[in-house]
C-alpha cells in the first residue's frame, strides 16, 4: 500500500476533517448564543459576571488582555481598545506611522529655488565632472615628459638587431567566403485524402 495515497488514508482524512468541522461550527453555535445573551444584559451586568472592570476606569499600564477573550463582548471589547489607545500616547499618535501625514506642500516649510546636482539626461553633474576631472588629472602624471630620457629607435646601437613579435596566427584570415548556393526549398503539397468504398 502507498500510505497515504491509498483510499482509507484519504477517507480517514475526509471523515477527520468532517468532524473538525461539525465541532468547530458548534462552537460558533455556542459562543452567538452566549454573545446573544450577554448582549441583552447591560454593560455592568455583563462586566460583573465576567469578573471584568470598567474599561473607562483602566490607565496606563493596566492589562486589557481580559478584554480580549471570545466570552467578552464585542461592544466592551471595542471600548476596551478605544480606552487603551487613548491611555498610550504611542499607540494614539499615529503621525510617525503614517507614510504621507505630514504635508510637504506647505510654502512656509518649501524652500525657495531649490537646486539639485542632477541633470535629466546626464544623472549627476557635478559627480560626472568631478570624476571626468580626476581622470584628466591621471592621464597627464601617467604621459612621460618632452625632456629626452626615453630612448627612441634611432638612439639603440646600430649593430644590435631590433627585436620583432611574432604576429599571432589568424586561422580565419585564410578563410575566405565560399559562394553559398541557394537552398532550393520543396515546394509546399497540400494533404489529399481518397476514401475508397468497398461494397
Amino acid at each position: 500500500m502507498s500510505g497515504r495515497n491509498d483510499f482509507w488514508s484519504r477517507r480517514r482524512a475526509a471523515v477527520e476533517a468532517e468532524e473538525q468541522a461539525t465541532r468547530s461550527a458548534a462552537e460558533a453555535e455556542v459562543l452567538a448564543a452566549e454573545q446573544a445573551v450577554l448582549a441583552e444584559k447591560p454593560e455592568a451586568e455583563v462586566l460583573a459576571q465576567l469578573g471584568l472592570p470598567d474599561p473607562d476606569t483602566l490607565g496606563p499600564g493596566d492589562d486589557f488582555t481580559a478584554f480580549m477573550a471570545k466570552a467578552v463582548p464585542e461592544a466592551i471589547r471595542r471600548r476596551a481598545l478605544r480606552t487603551l489607545w487613548r491611555s498610550n500616547p504611542v499607540l494614539a499618535n499615529v503621525d510617525m506611522l503614517v507614510d504621507y501625514g505630514e504635508d510637504f506642500t506647505d510654502s512656509a516649510m518649501a524652500v525657495e529655488n531649490i537646486q539639485t546636482a542632477y541633470r535629466v539626461g546626464k544623472g549627476m553633474l557635478k559627480h560626472i565632472e568631478e570624476m571626468a576631472r580626476q581622470a584628466a588629472l591621471e592621464e597627464e602624471t601617467v604621459t612621460p615628459d618632452d625632456t629626452g630620457d626615453e630612448e627612441t629607435p634611432e638612439d639603440l646601437p646600430a649593430d644590435e638587431p631590433l627585436a620583432m613579435a611574432e604576429a599571432p596566427y589568424d586561422h580565419w584570415a585564410e578563410e575566405t567566403p565560399e559562394a553559398e548556393e541557394p537552398t532550393i526549398l520543396p515546394t509546399p503539397r497540400r494533404m489529399t485524402f481518397r476514401i475508397e468504398e468497398t461494397a
